[in-house]
């Protein structure tokens, strides 16, 4: 990469940064007015705007060129689960770009913030506890039930976290109970985005990125099957899109680690606290990399 090159960068994230949030303020002003309208589609159609409106911010301000592929996978009617890789925030904005109605699982951390509070609930979003636990999959049971009758489509991050790209947090079992009380297919989507967009990182790479459909979990599995299926797919295909020509936020010696880092390990302590469950040392793995 040449020195004239990463002052521009630099310049360019600024830039980015400074409309993605000058973006989002202005929307969640005009989506939390929207919600006072009967009906989800006034809000829904401020939510698309939104995520469109990001997506070209990304492809012209800092040269992320997204490709989403895999739609073929996507069933043709009725409910299903989205269960995809969470590395950045632009999964979500990405996702919703491609759905108008989209519902989505999310933890209750969002609540605090008035505006988001109001769009969450008119979107139909199923806030969930983001300590976890058994309360947590009654209400994501409770709340989930409602989608499943209006044949929407659900998104859910089985990680429950950003993960730094190349490494994985440990799946959450949540994803499971929705599919077992849903009994509709859950269809895996891997990505490489977070080496253009790195969980909250101010600074973009510019690159192509995926976010790739993945072949549909049919329902029936065992919780064990189910789990293994959906790891070993999300994880393997997020691996092998990982472009090693041009790292972007990528560093190799993070590819394959499964890690807990310090706000997954206090949630996770927090909850076994509130099960009267034994606390254990966080994990701490290295599988290998891949090239």
């Amino acid at each position: 990469m040449s020195q004239n090159f990463l002052p521009m960068m630099r310049l360019n994230s600024i830039i980015f940064q400074l409309m993605f949030y000058a973006t989002t303020a202005f929307f969640a002003v005009l989506c939390s007015v929207l919600a006072i309208i009967p009906g989800r589609k006034p809000m829904m159609l401020g939510l698309s705007a939104y995520t469109k409106f990001t997506r070209w911010l990304m492809e012209v301000v800092v040269d992320i060129q997204v490709d989403v592929a895999g739609k073929a996978h996507l069933p043709k009617s009725g409910a299903f689960i989205i269960a995809a890789k969470h590395q950045s925030y632009g999964d979500g904005i990405v996702m919703f770009s491609e759905f108008f109605d989209l519902s989505f699982v999310t933890g209750d951390h969002l609540e605090k913030f008035t505006l988001l509070k109001t769009i969450l609930r008119k979107a139909g979003a199923v806030v969930v506890d983001s300590c976890g636990g058994s309360d947590a999959r009654e209400k994501m049971t409770r709340e989930a039930e409602r989608v499943r009758e209006q044949e929407r489509r659900l998104l859910i991050y089985p990680e429950g976290h950003l993960s730094q790209i190349g490494t994985q947090h440990r799946y959450r079992k949540g994803v499971y109970h929705m599919y077992k009380d849903f009994d509709c297919p859950v269809v895996p989507a891997a990505t490489n985005l977070g080496q253009r967009w790195n969980q909250n990182d101010w600074r973009k790479y510019p690159g192509e990125a995926v976010i790739e459909f993945l072949k549909p979990i049919e329902p029936g599995l065992s919780k064990e099957d189910f789990m293994e299926r959906l790891e070993s797919a999300i994880e393997t295909r997020s691996l092998e899109l990982l472009d090693m020509e041009n790292l972007g936020a990528l560093n190799p010696d993070d590819i394959g680690k499964t890690v807990e880092n310090q706000s997954a390990r206090a949630k996770r302590e927090a909850r076994e606290a509130k099960e009267g469950v034994n606390s254990h040392k966080p994990i701490e793995l290295n599988r290998g990399a891949k090239s």
